[in-house]
């Protein structure tokens, strides 16, 4: 259960609506944490806020599209004079997967700036403000797709792996303030955006992990970064960093496309 004093009074989550970031909802109200659920889609948005906020704490939504130039200055003016102790970044996604060099640029900077400039814009806003009181946490969602390339997502990945690299840096710099940052890096997890894009979850052997104990393990290790590879894929990971880095990545794509819904 996370520490209120520690990552309180309130917590901001980009992504909050369903899935993981939902459960994060769930778990971080259990705890007594106040809430800002920052999400696209109001539907899904205001189904979570009601339900956390039967819960107890006081929650607050911000409807929003992170790609739109105006998004920070539109969530801080929803979060400036609270006291935000926990920022979690759900938010990232593979908004257009394509080949690359016959793909759409302005399509390919989408998925750029949701995933790395929307990420450090709230994380350069809201660390800084932790670093200052001395205190807080900073839960950044990452992908085991950011260890190895992969065809017609090759921009999502390498964003991914941005993320988590930049995470280390991130937690050597704040770890003297008592600030801290976790890249909890997530494999195939049943959330509804996955059962959105008929990935099949059914083959023999896949690990899929549930969006709740994603969110428990989570918050659970926030203190034990930089990175933890969450739902028993630390070994997927590490094999995913190895070489020959040919084989492995031949090797990868062929497992990948298996998940993929039939072609129509």
């Amino acid at each position: 259960m996370p520490n209120k004093t520690e990552y309180g009074p309130w917590a901001v989550v980009a992504g909050g609506s369903e899935g993981v970031g939902a459960s994060f909802a769930d778990r971080l109200a259990d705890a007594g944490i106040n809430l800002v659920l920052i999400a696209r889609t109001p539907g899904p948005l205001n189904e979570t806020a009601d339900r956390v906020r039967a819960k107890g704490v006081e929650v607050r939504t911000l409807e929003l599209d992170l790609l739109d130039p105006g998004a920070l200055a539109a969530v801080r003016a929803v979060t400036d004079g609270l006291e935000v102790g926990l920022l979690i970044f759900n938010a990232g996604a593979n908004s257009y997967g394509h080949e690359f060099v016959t793909g759409d640029l302005a399509r390919v900077q989408g998925v750029l700036d949701l995933n790395i400039t929307a990420q450090l814009a709230l994380t350069h806003h809201f660390g800084a403000l932790m670093k200052d009181r001395g205190r807080g946490g900073i839960l950044l969602v990452g992908s085991l797709a950011g260890y190895l390339g992969q065809a017609q997502i090759s921009i999502y990945s390498a964003a991914k792996a941005f993320s988590r690299v930049f995470a280390e840096g991130l937690w050597l710099e704040l770890r003297p303030y008592g600030v801290h940052v976790l890249e909890l890096v997530l494999g195939v997890t049943r959330t509804p955006a996955m059962e959105r894009a008929g990935l099949r979850m059914d083959l023999p052997g896949l690990n899929v992990a549930e969006p709740d104990d994603i969110a428990r393990e989570g918050l659970e290790h926030l203190a034990d970064g930089p990175v933890r590879v969450a739902g028993g894929n630390a070994g997927a990971a590490e094999k995913r960093s190895g070489f020959p880095r040919a084989d492995l990545v031949l090797g990868a794509h062929e497992a990948s496309k298996r998940l993929l819904p039939p072609s129509t």
